[in-house]
């Protein structure tokens, strides 16, 4: 047995260095892992013949590792947390480290800090040139400091039955059934972070065509162990790849409700941001204005300013008292009240949005642009666009990129599909074609373009076909056939209306066209390359070829109140107020034939709570003539906005009956303890809930399952 102290040599040298040179393995109990021990002993770990086997302590949960998928991402996420990007940089250290895992000379092993508690004895085992084995004990770290810095103590001893115990130890931590490899994740990001270099400024990362890898891979959603989902890197890469080119980035995202499609904008609008000089707009209902921005700042690290109807207002709720057009932040986030809005107040502001150019343009919930006559009757007339419609045609023509997303883009009728495409394609051929192609001309034959798509109709000749097909013709990245075709013609990439009749090509380019035709329809044709749609059930069950994993994880949601029985009953003052708050409603409607929006407000926010119906009635009592008020500080984005003057004052009746609709919830002593609706959340959310067969389940605590609440704004 040897003894060896920090005060009488350096341990490096007396045991580390000496012992790993020409070795064939070593063995390691490390409490903690560095890589910096990689640093001073890489040089003799290259020179091994074996391999370097450590097993150290992490702050993973037992829970975690008891699936591959879990431990790796926990892995991955204790590893962001420990922002290795911000070390002291040393590249070569890092490459040296890659190049070692990768290789297979150096494998580590983590433990759950609770599999025995905190992994706290140091040891190691190394098996010599000439096969003989040597083992230690003590207090040193596998890190820089602790070799040659701390003061530390360590017993070395070669004799069999010691280097026995160690092995033994060893394995039993090695083989332990919480032991994990270190993930591809953590070592993938290894290398990056030897290759990672850091740039002075943003014009540097445009001038090397912007590579959005570079910004997603350190924003703080890819950090922080979520990540993106496959189908959302799919969009944002369309989107940024796009918006690069001379015609910009026009795309409806429709994917279904919990997908992601804020995520997938907020990405977008980011490197939209960075690559460009002008600024981002993103239009959303009122209700969504802090979720985005919360999205953004959380989500991405991104800052954003939000319209409050008056000032804006940052991420960090810094107010800046500047007009409209004079954004803070690259990304500025408005109400579609204010374009839903006929006041004149909200027409100056309109005005002012449209005399600004813009990067991009994005409008989530975009449905509520839709024209006024919507009807079996009326769908061959040219649309009667609401506001938000109009203003929508007209800020397209003033940005460079426009994102539409809703989940319904087709709610009644397949025009309504037609009309998001329409905003899309103002001043941008790639979109429906220039103003002579057949998908753009009015009336019947837009109705005709969606009977083809949908295989209702077909067409009587190729000449016919390629009238459909020429204008826009897709890109050539869309098929080789459309590659050829357009090699044949001589069109550019920026090109989208191919004037040359069928007959004016080549006999085997015809033939292409013809082959093009077949298809066409179904997967070419301007709905299909411009509504980007994908659907829960297809990705939890559709196998990534390079993963070979789902390229969307299931998840359980738990619906609440879907049965009867759950259903709240409306009785006494509760009842009474409700009935109130209808005749209200209905006393409205007979004097203004847009005044639903009343209903709209005053019946969904009973819905929403009792409670919510209580404030909101006072608040229409006290601030009715204040009408610019009351409409931008409610939900009211879904309606338009056009009151008569006479509507600007309360009747006696009307003004009665809301009076007697909030004199019953104040007798009903409405309070977040007595509402029924708000309590049953509550006691769900605190003691859970009984399925119909007995079980007593807390659903929310279960793996891969959501509860959705309004009042704890909780996912």
């Amino acid at each position: 047995m040897r003894r060896y102290s920090s005060l009488h040599g350096e341990l490096f040298s007396d045991v580390l260095a000496k012992n790993l040179i020409g070795a064939k393995s070593y063995d390691r109990i490390a409490g903690y892992f560095s890589s910096s021990i990689l640093e001073i002993a890489g040089e003799a770990i290259e020179k091994m013949d074996g391999k370097v086997r450590i097993i150290c302590n992490s702050d993973l949960d037992v829970e975690d590792v008891k699936t591959a998928k879990l431990a790796t991402e926990a892995l991955s996420k204790e590893w962001c947390d420990f922002k290795p990007e911000e070390l002291p940089p040393n590249k070569a250290r890092f490459q040296r480290l890659y190049d070692f895992l990768k290789s297979g000379k150096l494998e580590v092993k983590v433990l759950p800090n609770n599999a025995f508690g905190l992994e706290h004895g140091k040891a190691g085992v190394f098996t010599l040139a000439d096969g003989s084995k040597t083992s230690f004990l003590g207090s040193v770290n596998e890190s820089y400091n602790g070799w040659k810095i701390n003061y530390e103590l360590v017993w070395e001893d070669n004799s069999p039955e010691t280097v026995k115990w160690v092995q033994e130890e060893f394995d039993a931590l090695w083989n332990n059934q919480y032991a994990v490899n270190l993930c591809d994740f953590v070592i993938e990001d290894i290398g990056r972070i030897s290759r990672r270099t850091v740039i002075p400024g943003v014009e540097k990362w445009r001038s090397n065509t912007g590579n959005a890898s570079a910004v997603t891979i350190e924003s703080v959603i890819s950090r922080n162990g979520y990540g993106l989902w496959e189908h959302q890197k799919y969009f944002i890469d369309r989107v940024f790849k796009e918006h690069k080119k001379a015609y910009g980035a026009r795309y409806i995202l429709a994917d279904e409700v919990g997908l992601g499609k804020t995520a997938q904008l907020a990405m977008s609008a980011e490197l939209i941001a960075l690559y460009g000089d002008k600024p981002v707009l993103i239009i959303v209902p009122k209700t969504l204005l802090e979720q985005w921005q919360g999205e953004l700042r959380d989500l991405l690290g991104i800052p954003s300013a939000i319209w409050n109807g008056k000032v804006w207002v940052d991420e960090n709720e810094i107010i800046y008292p500047l007009p409209i057009e004079k954004c803070p932040r690259r990304i500025g986030i408005i109400s579609q009240g204010i374009i839903n809005n006929g006041s004149e107040a909200c027409y100056k502001l309109k005005n002012k949005l449209l005399s600004l150019n813009y990067e991009c343009v994005i409008v989530d919930e975009a449905h509520r642009a839709r024209r006024r006559n919507l009807s079996d009757k009326k769908l061959g007339q040219s649309p009667d666009m609401n506001n938000l419609y109009s203003f929508l045609m007209q800020i397209s023509l003033k940005t460079h990129s426009m994102l539409l997303a809703t989940a319904t883009p087709v709610q009644l009728y397949k025009i309504e599909a037609f009309d998001l495409l329409n905003i899309l394609s103002q001043a941008n051929a790639s979109v429906l074609g220039d103003k002579g192609s057949y998908w753009r001309k009015p009336n019947e034959n837009i109705l005709k373009g969606l009977e083809l798509i949908t295989g209702e109709i077909s067409v009587d000749s190729i000449t016919e076909a390629w009238h459909w097909m020429s204008n826009p013709l897709p890109p050539s990245e869309e098929s080789p056939n459309v590659k050829l075709i357009r090699s044949s013609a001589a069109m550019t990439e920026e090109q989208f209306n191919c004037d040359k009749l069928v007959s004016e090509f080549p006999i085997n380019i015809q033939r292409r066209i013809e082959r093009l035709e077949r298809d066409f329809f179904a997967s070419y044709n301007p709905y299909i390359r411009h509504i980007i749609r994908r659907n829960r059930s297809y990705l939890e069950n559709t196998i990534n070829p390079e993963t070979h994993q789902p390229y969307l994880p299931k998840i359980e949601v738990v619906l609440l109140g879907e049965n009867k029985k759950d259903s709240l009953i409306l009785a006494g003052y509760l009842g009474a107020a409700y009935r109130q708050a209808e005749h209200f409603c209905e006393l409205i409607q007979k004097r203004c034939s847009s005044a639903g929006l009343f209903k709209t407000l005053l019946l969904r926010r009973i819905g929403s709570s009792m409670i919510a119906g209580y404030n909101t009635g006072k608040k229409m009592l006290e601030e009715w003539n204040i009408v610019d008020n009351i409409l931008l500080s409610e939900d009211l984005e879904d309606e338009e906005i056009t009151l008569s003057d006479d509507l600007k004052e309360l009747t006696k009746e009307e003004t009665d009956t809301l009076k007697l609709f909030v004199s019953y919830l104040n007798n009903a002593n409405i309070s977040k303890d007595t509402d029924p609706k708000y309590n049953m959340v509550k006691n769900i959310l605190t003691f859970g809930v009984t399925l119909d067969n007995g079980e007593k389940t807390v659903p929310w605590k279960k793996s891969g399952c959501i509860i959705f609440s309004q009042y704890y704004d909780t996912v």
